[in-house]
């Protein structure tokens, strides 16, 4: 019984985990499908984060990665937020432009320590995850909503 249970609980950690999908998606739609929120909150912020500090760590091979690949417009995107707001900004507005993975990676390259941005983008994805978990969680009950599609989606992974 218990490993069923956890099966939709692993998968929001696994969709957290996955650039672009991360927790600011997965969190509201997996307290949508009624999962409880503490711990679809605590996973998805963890399987973001594990991701995102394996970018951080691993900065070097990630530029010489990147190389390869001509992403302009979302880095022209991110190089603005930057010039306009610096790091806190970019962090915590970045996720919703080009990711929070690719948001580490570029406050990186704009000259961000890698201890700064563990900092912010940490604040921002725990910030962002928890504000649109709060807003469906409380949206859920106070409209009493129920979405038996998502819920399907998360039971038939347990």
């Amino acid at each position: 019984m218990l490993d069923v249970v956890w099966g939709g609980y692993i998968l929001v950690f696994l969709l957290a985990a996955v650039p672009f999908f991360e927790s600011a998606v997965v969190t509201p739609v997996a307290i949508l499908a009624g999962l409880s929120a503490i711990p679809v909150f605590i996973l998805a912020i963890g399987g973001n984060l594990i991701t995102v500090y394996i970018v951080i760590v691993f900065i070097e091979k990630v530029k010489r990665w990147r190389k390869k690949e001509d992403d302009g417009k979302r880095t022209g995107r991110a190089k603005k937020i930057w010039d306009k707001y610096g790091l806190p900004g970019l962090t915590l507005l970045g996720p919703f432009f080009v990711g929070s993975h690719l948001t580490a990676f570029l406050a990186l390259l704009f000259g961000g320590t890698k201890k700064q941005v563990s900092i912010w983008i940490t604040i921002s994805i725990a910030a962002w995850s928890l504000l649109l978990g709060l807003l469906v969680y409380f949206g859920i009950d106070w409209f009493n909503v129920e979405n038996k599609f998502l819920e399907n989606i998360f039971n038939q992974a347990q």
